[in-house]
Formats: structure tokens, sequence, C-alpha cells
């Protein structure tokens, strides 16, 4: 279990260690080394404000909106949420600045863009130094595995042989490119356009793909962009989390309502013209660094480490063998086939809390009072909720004309290890 959330963490002060299945053309160090010393923004990785803050000791200053001030204060408790940080109030770092408090460009995005929330300003002191360890989702795979087939009498046996037969069915559908994409990998390239084209038909199979494809043209675009808008966050030591917000408003309809990245699957021609709009000077280059980039991303956090992904193929392979040669994959899928299940609601914390719970433990063993989103130090950080050697105070904040925020009122409650009910609407076709 501990060699899982091992796996599925990223320590930004040390070399990659992750293992890696054989016959990748690219290491994941290569592919570190290339993305902090080859790309105009790279620096940031290792040295933004965020990996600053947590490696000083001192207290951090966090910013999370609510909608449920009013509860929060007759309850006295503040709950966490699931998602990207497992189990972890989402929040994003505050810097002290002239007698205020200066949001980061995530929280100023999201201050613009959520205006019926209430901005509440937490100040969390360590017990020391913190290592800038984040938690990346993408690799979250074999452990959504694992939990499901522990808790799998949980649901019904009709749900269960749905769960198996989707989940089939989509490994199947999509075979074709995740061997395309497997054998590029490995360094047999095929044609950029094309390659997008067939990634993008295969999202509705295997929605995994799509957050995927998402985050590979996230990081494309933060660590590339030379805009001023991101020349001026990066003097603030920060990546523009503005980009690839754009990115997913732009491409999917709805998604300000939904965040469902499951839907995120343009096509070429679609890719470039998002691009067009986004930053023209990144058109050139992209296809062919989703080709490269997810195609290195999907053999990392599909296969078992054991495999070797010049002779592995989805093409015929039994859902069974597949728990065992690609439990990264088929737990990605797994946990998007159950969270738009009918009855989620119910299953909702039975699977969630298992999996915040080990993550608590890992992160008390660790030294990790603020775990953060670990596919980049992009802004996203969390208060984890029973993190036993650090102190957490909160206060509402308002926000001055020059948009710095400044607490006002203490309230008297604690970050709570509950976690806030989540809901995504059932698809068709749901269990």
């Amino acid at each position: 279990m501990r060699t899982e959330w091992e796996h599925a963490h990223t320590d930004y002060a040390l070399p990659a260690q992750r293992r890696s299945p054989a016959s990748l053309a690219d290491s994941e160090a290569d592919w570190r080394n290339y993305l902090e010393h080859s790309t105009p923004n790279g620096w940031l990785i290792r040295n933004s404000a965020l990996t600053a803050a947590l490696a000083s000791g001192k207290p951090m200053y966090l910013l999370h909106l609510t909608r449920g001030i009013d509860a929060i204060r007759a309850s006295g408790q503040v709950h966490v949420s699931a998602g990207c940080l497992v189990g972890a109030l989402y929040c994003s770092p505050l810097t002290p600045r002239g007698g205020g408090l200066r949001p980061h460009n995530l929280g100023a995005y999201l201050m613009a863009t959520k205006p019926s929330t209430t901005p509440l300003v937490f100040e969390v002191t360590p017990d020391a130094p913190v290592r800038p360890m984040g938690i990346d989702y993408l690799h979250l795979g074999s452990i959504h595995l694992r939990t499901y087939l522990r808790y799998q009498n949980l649901l019904t046996r009709a749900e269960a042989d749905q769960l198996a037969h989707t989940v089939g069915a989509g490994l199947h559908a999509a075979a074709p490119f995740l061997d395309i994409a497997l054998r590029n990998a490995t360094g047999h390239a095929t044609s950029a356009p094309e390659f997008v084209d067939r990634l993008a038909d295969a999202v509705p199979h295997v929605p995994f793909l799509g957050y995927l494809y998402f985050e590979v043209l996230s990081e494309y675009l933060m660590l590339h962009s030379v805009t001023p808008e991101t020349k001026t966050y990066a003097q603030e030591g920060e990546l523009n989390n503005w980009l690839y917000k754009r990115l997913a408003f732009a491409a999917v309809d709805g998604m300000d309502r939904l965040f469902d990245l499951a839907r995120f699957n343009p096509r070429y021609h679609r890719l470039v013209q998002l691009f067009e709009g986004l930053e023209p000077d990144l058109v050139r280059g992209v296809a062919e660094y989703v080709r490269r980039r997810l195609s290195h991303l999907l053999a990392l956090t599909s296969l078992e480490p054991s495999q070797d992904a010049a002779t592995f193929t989805f093409q015929g392979a039994e859902l069974d063998l597949l728990q065992e040669t690609a439990p990264g994959l088929v737990g990605q899928m797994v946990f998007r086939v159950i969270r738009h299940m009918t009855r989620y609601s119910q299953l909702y914390h039975c699977f969630e809390k298992s999996k915040a719970l080990e993550a608590w433990e890992y992160w008390n063993s660790e030294g990790i009072p603020t775990p953060f989103n670990g596919i980049l130090p992009k802004g996203e950080i969390g208060i984890h909720p029973v993190y036993p050697r650090s102190s957490v105070r909160v206060w509402v904040a308002e926000q001055d004309g020059e948009g710095y925020l400044h607490p006002f009122d203490e309230v008297r409650a604690v970050v709570t290890p509950h976690l806030a009910s989540w809901w995504a609407p059932p698809r068709q076709g749901a269990i």
C-alpha cells in the first residue's frame, strides 16, 4: 500500500524516482530534465513561490472559497473534498504583501469567476519545513482498482457485472489507439495530426484519456507560454493557471457548470483553432507535443512497471488479465464508471473515505500538512485535516481595490476529516 502512495507522489527536490515499464523511448528523468531546462517557464517547476513557501517551514496563508459560511460558523467544522487532492481542503496560496495578502493567480481566477462565495483565509503553521512532494492523481489508478476490489461487494451483482462490461467494452473499443500510443512511447512515431484525431475518438470509450489529454495540454501551455500575462505571473513565482481554464471552457460547452474532463476530446483541427485563440505561437508544436507526451504518460500511468511497453498489447486482452498488467488504466476506468452510477451518492463515502484514510496516514508519516497537486506545482494546494503537528486558524476576509485580501473576522472552526458530498449526473445507460 505504501509503495502505491509513494508512486503517486512527486518530490520536486529530487530526481524522478518512479519505476517505469521497459522499452520507453524516454525516461521520466529525461522528461523532467526537458521540462525544467528546455521550456521558457520550466524553472518554476523547482523554484516556484509555492515550493519555496513549503520549504521555508514558516506559516502559510491559503485561500479557500465557500458557499457555506453560515454552516461552518454553526457547526464549527470545515469539510474537505475528494478529487485531485484525495481528501484535503482545496485552496490556493496567498503571499503577504503591503499589509494584505496577495492571491495566487489561481485564487484570483476563482474569486473572479465565483462571485457568490465567501473568501476564507487559513493560516497553517507547520512543525518543520515541508518537502515539495505533490500528489499526482494521474498515478492513482492502481489505488482506485485495489479499493474497488476490496469493497466490490457493496455493489449488487448486476451493478458489478455491468461495470465489468462497461470497462471491458471501453478498453476493447479503444485498444487499437492504446496500442498505437504504446508504440509511440517506445519510439515508433506516427503522424501527430492523425494521433490527435484517434485520441479524440478514443476518449468516449476510455474517459481517462480526456484527463490525460487535458493535463498534457495544460502542461504545454503553462510551461511554453510567453505572453505578458504569463511573464508577469512568472515574476511572482507562479505558473499561469488562467491558460488551462480558458482552454477547458473554450473546448467543451457547459464546462463551467460541470468540470468533467471525460468530455474533453478536441480533434486536430479544433485543437489548432483553440490554440490560435489562446496563443498562436504555440500552435506549431502542440500536436507533436501531445503525441510524444501523452504516449509516455499513458504507458507510465497505465502499465504495471514490470511490463514491457514494446511488446504489450491491449487488443484481445481479457479484463482479468489487464487488472494485473495494466492496473493503472483499469483502475482509472473503474473509478470513473462508479462515479456516474445511479447509486453513487450512497457509494461515494465508502470508496473515497477509504482512499482518504490511506492518504492521511501517508501524509502524516511524510510530514505533509499541506498536500498539493503534483502534476505540476501550479498552485492547487490543500489542508490535510488530521495532521497532528501543525496549527490552523481561519478568518473571513475582504478584498480591497487592488485585489489583496484582509482577514477581519476569525472563525471558530476546524478542518475535519469529513468528505463533503460530491455528485455527478448519471450518464446515459448508467448502472
